[in-house]
């Protein structure tokens, strides 16, 4: 008996030890992370808007990047090199947002001062940036291991009424416009003002028309639905929100309707889904999970084609817990896959969906330009004297 027991004792003490639910548990958060980390290296995470151009213009009146230089830790901000890099970002858009109050050639001005910080910003940080203009350049900056910077303007006021101002901002970099920010513009309502226009005026459609022509991304967060309604009706390229949630979660005025979701299977464009917790909880208190859930959303609802990422870093007083900073995408990523997302929907979601709509955007520019010449509309002769 004594013998029975000692051999008992041998088998039990040499069987493997099972590991407890909260090891497991950690092993296979680890195991996501790394297979999130191998996405962000084999396709480029590309943001759709950052702020940090404006941030640095509030911290500095001289928009001196030596003020906050990135390349060391800034704890003031989202962004910072090292953070860029943990995170795995392979391209953004940076926003040179100014206020909806600026108008006029006060606009021009300030909006050609925050194009100016970053094209002074890639060149300071030639090792960690390069400009891009198109989808073959994001994929060449990549793959050299640097961070595409491509430029985003916020908001139709940026161009003052002016299509010729328009084609010298695309000529400075400029690769998408917000039609409206905050406010309605003369010729576009804001989801966030009284409308006017009912949607685009006819000049506002010229305005989409022209954009189209550059090549320039007819971006769509911040209008009104029936401006969003219009600009799909009238764009012949595919359209961005570039940092949007879905309404039918929270139903904000600055998140996009399911109807208008649908219409980007036809027009081909994406949501790209912002981390403002006000736009992806009814409370305002989101985490990482509320994020997911509204790229669920979009996806159910428009396709895997047509959703993306579009952070909205250093532009926002708070984030989700979880997405602190730009180093947390690998968290954002590895929920996507924890939740059952193939990962080719998680790639296109990481930037191959506006890489093709970048790469659509360009098609059609290339067969318009060779259709019509610059449009020399005016607002006043399109929607008559000012109201």
């Amino acid at each position: 008996m004594r013998k029975l027991a000692f051999v008992l004792a041998l088998v039990l003490s040499a069987a493997p030890e099972r590991p407890s639910p909260a090891a497991t548990a950690v092993g296979q958060e680890a195991d996501l992370l790394t297979r999130a980390r191998a996405l962000h290296r084999q396709v480029p995470l590309i943001d759709g808007h950052n702020d940090y151009p404006w941030a640095l213009r509030q911290h500095s009146a001289e928009r001196d990047l030596n003020a906050l230089d990135i390349r060391m830790r800034q704890p003031r901000l989202h962004t910072d090199i090292a953070r860029l890099r943990a995170g795995g970002v392979g391209g953004q858009f940076w926003s040179v947002y100014i206020p909806a109050d600026i108008r006029g050639a006060d606009a021009v001005r300030t909006t050609l001062e925050q194009i100016d910080v970053v094209h002074r910003m890639v060149r300071k940080y030639p090792d960690t940036f390069d400009l891009a203009l198109t989808a073959a350049d994001v994929e060449r900056i990549f793959k050299a291991g640097r961070i595409a910077s491509l430029i985003g303007m916020e908001g139709g006021h940026s161009i003052d009424n002016s299509l010729a101002v328009l084609r010298m901002l695309h000529a400075s970099g400029a690769r998408y416009m917000t039609l409206t920010h905050s406010a309605n513009v003369a010729w576009a309502d804001s989801g966030t003002d009284m409308p006017k226009a009912g949607g685009l005026s006819r000049f506002g459609e010229e305005v989409v028309r022209e954009m189209n022509r550059l090549g320039m991304l007819v971006d769509l967060s911040h209008t009104s639905p029936d401006t969003m309604r219009d600009a799909i009706r009238v764009s012949e390229a595919p359209i961005i929100f570039s940092h949007s949630g879905a309404r039918a979660l929270t139903d904000h005025a600055r998140n996009v309707p399911d109807d208008v979701l649908q219409l980007l299977r036809a027009n081909g464009g994406l949501v790209m889904v912002t981390f403002v917790p006000g736009f992806l909880t009814r409370d305002g208190h989101a985490t990482l999970a509320d994020v997911a859930d509204h790229m669920d959303r979009v996806r159910t609802v428009a396709g895997a084609d047509h959703v993306g990422i579009g952070s909205d870093f250093d532009g926002v007083e708070t984030l989700p817990v979880g997405l602190e900073n730009v180093s947390k995408y690998p968290a954002l990523t590895a929920e996507l896959l924890r939740r059952g997302w193939p990962e080719n929907d998680v790639k296109k979601a990481l930037g191959l969906n506006i890489l093709r709509v970048m790469r659509g955007a360009e098609a059609v520019a290339a067969r318009l330009r060779k259709q019509r010449e610059p449009s020399t509309a005016t607002i006043e002769a399109l929607d008559g004297p000012p109201r």
